[in-house]
């Protein structure tokens, strides 16, 4: 971080760490006091019951977690004008999310190869599942599988910003609003970005739709790879779909609440909080080969033929290797 915020008369103003030394003093002493008194209990009789517990190597998770704390303590980390806090998105975002991808979805990735290695690459997926973890999902398929380790960077509905927690842990997390200004800077500064088209008519389409795309909107994703001249690489999610097998929408209530629907499941609202856990469905995430744009002009992003080709071919690919996927699956859950 370079600077801190002081909050006054309801305003917010930024002051230069540098000009604020004592801040920084305590937060320091502060840190340095937290991790000295950690450390002296892990030293004790508390890290020969660590070493029971967790076996040999817990002192170095411990090192680095205790590294962590302070850098969050004293703000030695850093963001960028997006919001997208790297370290925390790793030792805590995606590690919360893994065992979920792991472990209850045990989600299948295909054709990460497919993702460059290096470069802006827009990723375009199906949308699916009442509630929006399919995106999640793909977020650590594309961090844990890619041999670069590559972060998604997602375009998300206006809802998402507006949401109290929910908005931080997304803009830390690095994903920005939906539109084509934030996508083209992305892209052109060499990030993947991932986009998920359908919206909220995908993932609050009736169960009796599943696995059929709706539309794609008006290819403003397209634009955006011809303006920035990246690869376009399609995927496509199945499992999605049966974890919350969406019945019916409460739309009255939809309305006065200001939400797009509230579902009615076979377990929601019925089981109370318990219908709100996914069913664990088993996940497959594919990515197809890429569709290039370097060879057109950027210009070519104003020529509405064009985008509505190109956007309309990867639709196709991703509805027919839906289709390829379902056949290929034994199981819903197994």
């Amino acid at each position: 971080m370079t600077a801190a915020r002081e909050h006054a008369s309801g305003e917010a103003k930024v002051i230069p760490i540098e000009s604020a030394p004592s801040w920084r003093g305590e937060q320091r002493d502060l840190a340095d006091r937290v991790a000295d008194a950690v450390g002296g209990a892990l030293a004790g009789p508390l890290g020969t019951t660590a070493t029971r517990l967790f076996g040999k190597g817990w002192e170095e998770k411990a090192a680095n977690g205790l590294g962590f704390l302070r850098r969050r303590i004293t703000g030695d980390y850093e963001v960028d004008e997006f919001g997208f806090d790297r370290e925390l998105t790793e030792e805590v975002l995606l590690s919360a999310l893994r065992p979920l991808a792991e472990k209850y979805f045990r989600v299948e990735v295909k054709g990460v190869e497919n993702i460059p290695s290096e470069g802006g690459v827009l990723i375009v997926a199906n949308h699916s599942g009442t509630v929006p973890l399919d995106a999640l999902m793909t977020q650590v398929a594309v961090h844990d599988h890619h041999p670069r380790r590559r972060h998604l960077r997602m375009l998300a509905a206006d809802l998402v910003f507006v949401l109290p927690v929910v908005n931080e842990l997304a803009r830390k997390a690095g994903h920005t609003l939906a539109c084509n200004e934030d996508a083209q800077a992305l892209l052109e500064r060499g990030e993947v970005v991932g986009v998920w088209p359908e919206g909220f008519k995908g993932i609050g389409k009736p169960f009796s739709e599943r696995y059929k795309l709706q539309r794609f909107g008006r290819g403003g994703f397209v634009a955006s790879a011809l303006r920035a001249g990246v690869p376009i690489v399609p995927c496509s999610i199945v499992g999605a779909e049966e974890t919350y097998p969406m019945i019916g929408n409460l739309k009255t209530l939809a309305r006065l609440l200001g939400l797009p629907y509230v579902p009615i499941t076979p377990t929601f609202p019925w089981l109370g909080p318990l219908g709100a856990v996914p069913l664990p469905t088993k996940w497959t995430i594919q990515f197809g080969e890429p569709v290039p744009t370097d060879s057109y002009p950027p210009e070519a992003a104003d020529d509405p033929m064009l985008v509505f080709n190109l956007t309309d071919q990867v639709r196709e690919t991703i509805q027919h290797t839906l289709y390829k996927l379902l056949v290929q699956r034994r199981s819903v859950f197994f």
